[in-house]
């Protein structure tokens, strides 16, 4: 599943592309692909013709192109957007053939760039679109990379900020660490407590902090902590650089073209082969209807706290031993 990388770079794809474009045209050919959206196929249509859109935001895996309001109102709605597990986002001259899997396509016109189309396709459909009303964000900040106000759609305000938002809270995320009691691993992939960390990216931060991915996350010491997001910040950030990870075709930019983070795993994927670091197979393990990869001498699972072994009774010598009971 494209997981922060993915998306950040569908985002940034987007964003010069449809800023301050006009809406001018929207064809849904498969209402499938509409199941977040409250109303149907000809409802989707109509609130979006003639619509501007504002920008193109992003907070963990979800999308979403705010709208602009009646003259002098507030944005109260945007274009929401999740790729699911083989979702696409692709720009597209007007007019061109249908994609592949082609769900949705939005004609829009750009002050500058002209016409483009804005193709949605899905071969799985487990992505969507929605029109969503926008909330305001709890913390009063832009509601996500790429927002300018603070808000967010309804739909995504249950999500985490993730370690790349400009608003992420370090310290707030060690406070959440310390109440949990489930392994660190589980906790990365917890949508409600971090964003966009997937099966991926977990596994790799992990690996380059040196962390067993079934250590209780509340015996994690603060400077680990710290280690352990700045590892997921470099490794979300790296992978950001090479385009994301691209196992196959499913997972492209807005122009079809693939990441190569592949390349550069440490740990993910690697089942056998020396560990990067110390030469240790690399080992797997099932994890939640998915897989963990670990080194199993860097990430040392920690020794559970035990009692105190029973003091051994001493031995008595001959002279030492206790009296004969009386008669």
């Amino acid at each position: 599943m494209p997981e922060l990388p993915e998306v950040e770079v569908v985002r940034a794809g987007l964003e010069p592309a449809v800023t301050g474009a006009k809406i001018l045209a929207v064809s849904v050919f498969d209402d499938r692909a509409l199941t977040r959206h409250r109303g149907d196929a000809g409802g989707f249509e109509s609130i979006l013709a003639g619509r501007v859109i504002r920008g193109a935001a992003r907070r963990g895996k979800f999308l979403w192109l705010p709208l602009e309001p009646p003259a002098g109102k507030e944005p109260v709605d945007a274009v929401v957007g999740h790729l699911g597990m083989s979702g696409q986002l692709l720009l597209r001259p007007p007019g061109a053939p249908a994609q592949r899997h082609e769900r949705i396509r939005l004609d829009i016109a750009h002050p500058i760039h002209g016409e483009i189309a804005v193709v949605f396709a899905d071969q799985r459909l487990f992505g969507s679109l929605a029109v969503d009303d926008l909330v305001p964000t709890a913390d009063g900040e832009p509601g996500g990379s790429g927002a300018v106000e603070a808000s967010l759609p309804v739909q995504v305000s249950h999500i985490a900020r993730d370690p790349l938002d400009p608003a992420f809270s370090a310290d707030a995320f060690r406070r959440a660490l310390a109440r949990k009691d489930s392994a660190i691993k589980r906790v990365l992939l917890d949508q409600t407590v971090v964003s966009g960390v997937g099966n991926i990216y977990a596994d790799e931060s992990l690996w380059a902090s040196r962390i067993h991915p079934e250590t209780p996350s509340k015996t994690l010491s603060t400077r680990t902590v710290t280690r352990l997001v700045t590892e997921v910040r470099h490794v979300l950030e790296k992978a950001l650089a090479e385009g994301g990870t691209s196992f196959d075709a499913q997972y492209v930019n807005v122009n079809g073209q693939a990441g190569y983070f592949a390349h550069s795993l440490n740990a993910y994927g690697r089942t056998g082969q020396a560990c990067p670091r110390c030469g240790r197979p690399i080992v797997r393990v099932s994890f939640a209807n998915r897989s963990s990869h670990f080194c199993p001498r860097c990430q040392r699972l920690p020794r559970p706290l035990q009692a105190p072994p029973a003091r051994r009774p001493e031995r008595l010598g001959a002279s030492a031993r206790p009296p004969s009971a009386p008669a």
